[in-house]
């Protein structure tokens, strides 16, 4: 429900409040006052359409705010999109309009955070129904009007359209499985082929350590420099331990130092430790070049052995080089092992995913062909009780019907929904988009809001004119209409029937006024002078103004006679709410 809007430098509004009742809201004036104004205010708030005009002239920007008070499903979904509702159930949608620098824009905040068009759009169909002059509305679309009949249809149709949207839901997962397995058949054999190839290379080059081709590597070193380090060693060993020349050995001049230091130490006790370290190097000597005479002696050529080795490493560089250092191959080798397993298990055969995509589309096809049996007994009804709510409202030869033909199934069903429309005798049913006028939509709207005000959620709804060209009869009619639907909802309505008007819990007047002003930032500086300027005013009346403003309405004057009538109004407005109130 729409608690208040604010508009400020909004077309011809320079500043304006109003706070709305939960009932009948009703505005009336004279034409052109800018009634629809306040109407294209709640649009443009809500993320309607707006451009330069939208914005006062003079003023460099506009803004408008409206707070709606929301029923427990729009203030879930509001805390859905990670916004919390204000006090609980209130939505504050505000939209500040901008022209600079020779370009529109506009930001829209709701609570205070900055959302896009998408969000305000979701949030608008929750909030308000608004059918305008000049304004494309959504009863001529499909989807709309599938909605609508699926709602009409109640409790069991909602539980068979759940049920559809499940069986579809396993429908088109089955299709996605089968159809990608279709895909990736040829693509799924080609990767078994090179899986195989490489899984056997490189289970048959037996790679399990990483280090293997550098101990290779260092023992192809080895065996290729045998004779080499067999004489080398013998050489050590000599210079270490037994000298056959001349020169004397480590050992022998090790063995000398320590037996002239052991001579000195007898005089000097500061020498022992040089005599332990000499010592200790001659039992190192001693000891390394044994080791290295054992070392010498063990060294024996392996051709064989090297013809391995050599081999081996070429048999480890080819495999380097097609996948990567060994530590890669090896991680690589365990990861494609993996893979083939999978490949060659397959998942599930072709034949079980046929099989399960069948079956499901067969559950598609049933559930779909209950709800349409569902849809059709909804239509019989649902054309039943519109004409009789059309008839009132100057339609009395008023043809509908609800045509129902088969579609591929989806997610809503198998059923293209369609509302055909024949106002006039003697023209046929065409869809309600295509030749309703704007009159007649709006009446056909506020029919099928008639039609569904015992089941559908509060709201707001707002209707501009929808009286335009009646008689008294049918303005009655409307008035009654307007007042059973504000029952349920909000309902904000422009009219030029005083009847209607007589009708409302809440009467606002529209008017034009001229003021002076300051010069607007696009007269020429040099022009201080105040300017006229119109604006638009919109007054709550009480009930000796509202007697005033039904007498203008009637006569166009506010003459004796015209006050008596619009008293009468007033009574007879009284007796129908309390008939419409006393109706079941």
């Amino acid at each position: 429900m729409l608690i208040s809007l604010r508009i400020e430098n909004f077309a011809l509004i320079d500043c304006l409040d109003l706070d709305f009742g939960p009932s009948l809201n009703v505005f009336t004036g004279e034409t052109g006052a800018g009634k629809s104004i306040i109407l294209d205010a709640i649009d443009a708030v809500l993320g309607g359409k707006v451009d330069r005009r939208s914005i006062r002239t003079g003023a460099a920007r506009a803004i408008l705010e409206a707070t709606f008070e929301l029923d427990k499903a729009a203030a879930l979904w509001l805390g859905e999109q990670e916004i919390e509702p204000i006090d609980g159930n209130l939505a504050v949608c505000s939209r500040e309009i901008n022209a600079s620098s020779g370009a529109l824009r506009s930001r829209s905040r709701l609570n205070g955070i900055l959302v896009n068009r998408q969000l305000m759009d979701q949030l608008r169909d929750r909030l308000v129904e608004i059918t305008a002059q000049g304004q494309t509305v959504h009863l001529g679309q499909e989807t709309l009007q599938r909605e609508w009949l699926d709602l009409y249809g109640g409790k069991k149709l909602a539980e068979a359209r759940s049920t559809i949207t499940t069986a579809w839901i396993e429908a088109n997962s089955a299709k996605t499985a089968l159809k990608r397995r279709r895909q990736s058949e040829q693509q799924r054999l080609q990767r078994l082929d090179l899986l195989e190839y490489q899984v056997r290379e490189l289970s048959e080059a037996n790679i399990e350590n990483s280090d293997e081709l550098a101990h290779l590597e260092q023992e192809s070193i080895r065996l290729g420099h045998i004779v080499e380090l067999q004489q080398q060693s013998y050489k050590v060993h000599q210079a270490l331990y037994q000298n056959d020349g001349d020169t004397a050995s480590a050992a022998d001049l090790l063995s000398k130092a320590e037996e002239i230091l052991s001579d000195m130490a007898v005089y000097d006790a500061q020498l022992h430790p040089i005599l332990e370290m000499v010592s200790d190097a001659l039992a190192q000597a001693t000891e390394a070049s044994r080791q290295i005479s054992s070392y010498g002696e063990q060294l024996e050529a392996d051709p064989e052995r090297l013809e391995e080795v050599e081999d081996r490493i070429r048999e480890l560089k080819q495999i380097c080089r097609k996948y990567g250092p060994l530590s890669e191959a090896i991680t690589y080798y365990q990861s494609i092992q993996n893979e083939l397993n999978e490949l060659l298990e397959g998942g599930e055969s072709m034949e079980a995913l046929e099989l399960a995509y069948q079956t499901a589309l067969e559950q598609l096809k049933d559930a779909c062909s209950h709800l349409t049996t569902l849809r059709r007994e909804a239509a019989l009804k649902l054309e039943t009780h519109l004409v009789g709510e059309l008839k009132p409202l100057a339609m009395e030869k008023v043809q509908f019907q609800v045509e129902i033909s088969p579609c591929t199934p989806t997610a809503t069903g198998a059923d293209q929904i369609a509302f055909c429309f024949s106002p006039n005798p003697g023209e046929p049913l065409q869809p309600l988009g295509a030749i309703a006028s704007g009159g007649e939509m709006s009446r056909f709207l506020l029919a099928i809001k008639a039609c569904f005000s015992q089941i559908e959620s509060a709201g707001t709804l707002i209707f501009d004119e929808i009286d335009t060209g009646v008689s008294g009869r049918v303005a009655s009619a409307i008035a009654k209409k307007l007042y059973q639907l504000s029952d349920k909802h909000q309902v904000l309505c422009v009219t030029h029937q005083p009847l209607i008007a007589a009708m409302a819990d809440f009467h606002f007047r529209v008017n034009k006024q001229t003021i002076e002003a300051e010069p607007s930032i696009e007269e020429p500086a040099a022009n201080s002078e105040p300017v006229e300027r119109t604006v638009v005013r919109v007054a709550a009346l009480n009930s000796e103004q509202r007697r005033e403003e039904l007498a203008q309405l009637a006569s166009g004057r506010s003459a004796t006679e015209a006050i008596a009538f619009a008293e009468s109004l007033l009574v007879e407005a009284a007796g129908l709410r309390q008939t419409q109130s006393a109706q079941p």
